[in-house]
């Protein structure tokens, strides 16, 4: 991953709506949902989804796929483990020169 690609990850999740739809599909992960659910479930218009979905898709941080009619979004979860990867790559490093803290487990708190 190139300093630009995960810039513009990171700018297409600063957006609360695209954050909220985001938040959904990792819930769903590989197996993803349905554009007319995550509709429906966060109350978004169709046609403001799309356009969310679409700058997820462009950022690389979704898929989609047809399943008949259907078109269904999944999380890009490889990704999306590299934008963790590349935020901990320095953690913790002048700390004793271990990195002890990124053992330490994630906080359950919600964003």
């Amino acid at each position: 991953m190139d300093d630009i690609f995960i810039s513009q990850a990171f700018a297409a999740l600063a957006q609360d709506t695209r954050l909220k739809v985001f938040q959904v599909l990792i819930e769903y992960g590989r197996t993803g949902l349905a554009a007319g659910e995550i509709s429906r479930r966060l109350n978004i218009p169709h046609n403001t989804l799309s356009f969310h979905l679409s700058h997820l898709k462009q950022a690389g941080l979704v898929s989609c796929k047809r399943q008949g009619r259907l078109v269904i979004y999944a999380a890009n979860t490889e990704i999306i483990q590299g934008l963790i990867d590349f935020l901990q790559l320095n953690c913790c490093i002048h700390e004793d020169g271990i990195k002890s803290g990124c053992a330490a487990p994630a906080s359950a708190a919600k964003i």
